[in-house]
């Protein structure tokens, strides 16, 4: 499996492989499909700009045929006193490429790609608190809980909540 920085060249197919998300795990995003369905293909590029300062960045990993088997993003926090931060977003793989590693693979590239970033220190996420599977393999690679968002997705008349996770990517220095 080949793990590569997307481009506007992939926005195309990062706009199918997002909208698939959406509509099969409506419960695990936080965007809607119809929502981003309607959003512009100068949109899909410019989240996939490739400036290497750029303050979102998306992972994709494609198999041997080139087809695009999952996404992660990235996004870096600008301000100064955040800008230790960065959000991983838009975690996913699709279903013929599950089970086979794939999630943890995308999760460390992620992570690696973060630490690049001079001031990067914590990567955050948010994850649904029904979602065993995500949480599972987030805790795996060292991601901690920090809180529960109650009410952070509305679907219809059924509210979900979102587990906040963090986690260092080196060792931190303690606060004197």
């Amino acid at each position: 499996m080949n793990i590569a920085r997307l481009d506007p060249a992939h926005a195309a197919a990062y706009r199918s492989i997002t909208l698939e998300a959406l509509a099969l795990h409506p419960d695990a995003y936080t965007s809607g499909e119809p929502e981003r369905a309607a959003l512009p293909a100068s949109w899909w590029e410019a989240r996939l700009d490739p400036d290497p300062a750029s303050n979102e960045v998306v992972l994709g990993a494609f198999g041997a045929d080139g087809t695009l088997a999952g996404t992660v993003g990235l996004s870096f926090e600008v301000r100064e006193k955040g800008r230790h931060k960065v959000t991983l977003f838009g975690m996913y793989v699709t279903p013929l490429y599950r089970h086979g590693g794939l999630g943890e693979q995308l999760l460390n590239a992620a992570l690696d790609y973060a630490r690049l970033r001079p001031h990067a220190k914590i990567v955050q996420l948010t994850v649904t608190e029904e979602n065993g599977a995500a949480r599972g393999l987030y805790e795996r690679l060292g991601f901690t809980a920090f809180g529960v968002e109650p009410f952070a997705i509305a679907l219809g008349e059924c509210y979900l909540a979102k587990v906040h996770m963090w986690r260092a990517l080196a060792p931190l220095k303690a606060q004197d």
